[in-house]
């Protein structure tokens, strides 16, 4: 995997966002230099939400730099907005993407070991950060979700680190496919029960799926998505 590379590092601390001052650490911040992977995340990285970002499952949120020119083309108004950390990631990367990565991955990124454990799920905070309520179901819609890592082992990474795969145990399981299972192919249930049985992939997602395999219903990700009246 020689053609990927760490492009830039973002970490950042809670602080209001939006108009209701909404507590999050959305905001990111670049940084210079090696920065300290520890087990929870990047040293200096904070999450207002421990219930959805952040933990063992969540410490570490990757985003291909891939993606920031087809945002910018489609929400032109925003164009300057669409640069490393916008989307509120700790590791904007070159020569990655969601299709070209799986649940299971391990990756050598300096000193450090990470393994993609699930998608990114938006929630209404990317539309605050942007001003524009119309984002987060835009990712929803285009896939383009980045990815989290959990840490395998702590180390050191910093800008200009080559990101290197080591193991790849589930060539099956590519971050795009689990997002289409997420939100298009929402009852195939073959998929489903793929999932609830992949153990490299987080428990909440392997629970998402058993609950739909048990009640036969689809969750509603509206609440998630939506931006609060002001």
């Amino acid at each position: 995997m020689s053609d990927a590379l760490l492009l830039s590092v973002q970490t950042g601390r809670t602080a209001p966002l939006g108009p209701d001052s909404v507590p999050s650490a959305f905001v990111k911040t670049s940084r210079q230099g090696a920065v300290a992977v520890t087990r929870l995340g990047l040293e200096g990285d904070e999450q207002a939400d421990l219930a959805v970002h952040g933990g063992f499952e969540k410490a570490v949120y990757a985003y291909s730099s891939v993606h920031y020119p087809q945002w910018a083309a489609e929400f032109p108004q925003l164009a300057d907005h669409f640069t490393g950390g916008a989307m509120g990631e700790n590791l904007t990367v070159s020569g990655l993407e969601e299709s070209r990565i799986c649940v299971g991955d391990v990756h050598k990124i300096g000193s450090a070991l990470l393994q993609v454990c699930q998608p990114r799920q938006p929630c209404f905070k990317f539309g605050l950060r942007h001003d524009n309520k119309y984002l987060p179901k835009a990712m929803v819609r285009n896939g383009f979700s980045g990815w989290y890592y959990r840490v395998l082992e702590p180390g050191e990474i910093g800008a200009g680190d080559s990101v290197e795969r080591l193991a790849r145990p589930h060539p099956e399981w590519s971050v795009a496919r689990l997002l289409r299972v997420l939100y298009v192919d929402r009852d195939d249930r073959a998929s489903l029960e793929g999932m609830a049985a992949l153990d490299a992939l987080s428990p909440g997602w392997r629970k998402t799926a058993a609950k739909r395999l048990e009640s036969g219903q689809v969750e509603s990700w509206t609440s998630r998505l939506d931006m609060p009246a002001g």
